[in-house]
């Protein structure tokens, strides 16, 4: 009897002296930043796309992730404010969506991860060693694809069978100019048409490029200018387009969506939605320079019919059979 007493005791002994077992912590959760340069207004279809993405991975919004969604709204100097601020907040991983925003960003930080969304060829951006190999804080998808501009100039001439002369707007500064402009004339030879090019370095020389090349007799307009420079602009180059009569196909969706004739190209929604992958493997561990860039995988064709009427346009059925979007 005496015996169980003291192991009795013994043991009580040991409940009371043995220390709290720790409280759990709460479960940290990650803080993402999404910088672009353009508005939040015209980027709400790719801020979508991201959204979709990380709901398919399994993070909520505003449960059990928060985004931090910074624009400059039209002021783009505000742009390494914005990156710094996002630094400040000690968010744990900053998306950018296109070059614009990617290279604040790497000015802002060399520690936290940046995962870009988009980059025409983040190499001779600076922004990674090599796609394989990024080597630094920075990974994410590029939209290198040179040879879309050869695609590009085969649908002119498939919508405009008669077009022997096509104006070419481009930006000479361009990190692929050079690369787009070999693409370019290979399928010209092909084709042959002859090619105009007409170089835009600032917003006010669209205005001048259109009225060039309608002085220089083109059939067609092929606008490769990127980013900042003509997005603003949109609805003002299309209504440029529609006052020279020219068909004009364009390097980006949102200006079709804005009146444009017709775009062929890389479809940036996807890549936003796959931004998200890259996002849920840093968060889980990854390292940025362990994971190579990867390339476009999705193209899409939109064409716009009301801008086709405008000109006095008629695109052949084999060419509307094939588009992913018809704006009507």
């Amino acid at each position: 009897m005496n015996r169980r007493i003291v192991i009795w005791l013994l043991a009580t002994f040991l409940l009371i002296t043995a220390p709290p077992a720790p409280a759990q912590q709460p479960k940290k959760i990650p803080r993402i930043g999404w910088l672009t340069a353009a508005s939040l207004s015209s980027a709400a279809a790719r801020i979508k796309a991201f959204r979709q993405g990380l709901r398919e991975l399994g993070y909520t919004e505003g449960k059990n992730t928060v985004v931090e969604w910074r624009s400059p709204e039209g002021k783009p100097d505000r742009m390494p404010a914005l990156a710094a601020e996002l630094v400040r907040l000690k968010v744990d991983i900053i998306v950018t969506a296109g070059g614009a925003a990617t290279r604040p960003a790497k000015e802002a930080t060399s520690t936290i991860p940046i995962v870009m969304a988009e980059d025409a060829d983040p190499v001779r951006s600076g922004f990674v060693a090599s796609l394989a190999r990024p080597g630094g804080n920075i990974t994410g998808l590029a939209t290198l694809a040179p040879e879309l501009s050869g695609k590009q100039l085969e649908l002119l001439k498939e919508i405009v069978p008669r077009s022997s002369r096509v104006a070419v707007l481009a930006t000479s500064s361009s990190s692929d100019y050079a690369q787009v402009l070999k693409e370019l004339e290979l399928a010209a030879g092909a084709l042959g048409v002859k090619l105009q090019y007409l170089d835009v370095v600032d917003p006010k020389d669209i205005e001048t490029a259109f009225r060039e090349a309608s002085k220089g007799r083109a059939d067609a307009v092929l606008m490769l200018v990127a980013g900042q420079l003509a997005s603003s602009q949109r609805t003002e180059i299309a209504a440029l387009a529609v006052k020279n009569r020219l068909p004009v196909i364009y390097e980006r969706a949102g200006y079709v969506e804005a009146g444009g004739l017709m775009f062929y190209g890389v479809n940036l929604r996807d890549l936003d939605r796959r931004a998200a992958t890259y996002v849920d493997k840093i968060l889980k561990g990854a390292k940025p320079a362990d994971l190579p860039v990867e390339q476009p995988t999705k193209f899409e064709l939109v064409i716009n019919l009301k801008a086709a009427k405008q000109i006095g346009l008629t695109i052949p059925p084999n060419v509307l059979a094939r588009a992913d979007q018809v704006i009507r």
